[in-house]
């Protein structure tokens, strides 16, 4: 059997098994070529032997079966030409913050920074970015869950960044106590308490403490607004990310200049400025 054939098969079962896809992958064939490719990471017309194709097929039983994100089948996730290590304790990263950061937030940040945080940092994903965009910058890698963090630890190691990349325990900004930064990257739980009830079995797998953020997605975001200022050097920027709760938040914080960059999902990013937060930011 060639790659190319079963490709083709694999893409055809993960069609007529109706799965969900969004955890680095958009349709039944890129997950196929993505799940062949990390067993083999050989060219389409390359033979395969039997026990590469037993290895495959198990796998793909797998995802067909259980709805296990692929992510989590094989370890990794990928943001752009980065690779991270994965597993139930985290969700899979997909932060559309990461292609900003691939333009280093132009035009935004105007100044390098020295010292920058990862809020909600899961599998460190962010934090690891940041440290490699900004080589000169100091990183903190915050996370509620313990577990999450281990993850974090992992991936701070694999890409050997353990000096400039501290892991901490912290509920959003409680641990940071009177820390200050020039840049805060956060991608917090933004799910909807109707959404929660409304996902796919594959997201049933990721922690729900990872998802879940209240009636409107903005739990943890009106706690982020209203503490951001204290922890923000003068002219710093507070990066977020929110889904699909734009309209919920700008009714919530109509005296607010957010700007929206554009990302390949537009108007679910938001920027402010230090000087844009107030001391506290109070809703309507």
């Amino acid at each position: 059997m060639r790659v190319s054939e079963l490709l083709r098969k694999t893409a055809r079962g993960f069609s007529r098994a109706k799965l969900h896809f969004g955890h680095g992958t958009h349709n039944a064939r890129e997950e196929a070529a993505w799940l062949i490719s990390s067993v083999l990471g050989f060219l389409l017309e390359q033979e395969l032997n039997s026990r590469q194709v037993r290895k495959i097929e198990a796998l793909a039983r797998r995802r067909v079966r259980e709805r296990i994100p692929l992510a989590y089948l094989l370890k990794e996730a990928w943001l752009g030409e980065h690779a991270f290590y994965v597993d139930p304790r985290v969700i899979v990263p997909r932060s559309f913050i990461a292609e900003l950061l691939r333009d280093r937030l132009s035009p935004w940040l105007t100044r390098e920074p020295k010292r920058t945080l990862d809020l909600c940092a899961g599998s460190g994903c962010l934090a690891v970015l940041l440290a490699l965009e900004f080589p000169n910058a100091r990183v903190d890698a915050a996370d509620l869950s313990p577990s999450a963090l281990q993850v974090t630890k992992i991936n701070i190691k694999k890409y050997k960044l353990g000096k400039r990349i501290r892991a901490i325990r912290s509920d959003l900004f409680g641990s940071i106590r009177r820390h200050k930064y020039d840049l805060i990257v956060s991608n917090p739980p933004y799910v909807t308490t109707r959404s929660m009830r409304k996902l796919p079995k594959e997201y049933r797998h990721e922690p729900s403490l990872a998802l879940a953020a209240g009636s409107d997605g903005l739990d943890l975001v009106h706690r982020i607004l209203a503490e951001a200022r204290r922890h923000l050097n003068p002219g710093g920027l507070l990066v977020c990310e929110i889904g699909g709760n734009r309209r919920a938040l700008e009714r919530a914080y109509p005296r607010l200049e957010f700007a929206w960059p554009e990302t390949s999902d537009p108007g679910t990013v938001f920027i402010l400025r230090r000087e844009q937060l107030p001391a506290r930011a109070n809703r309507r």
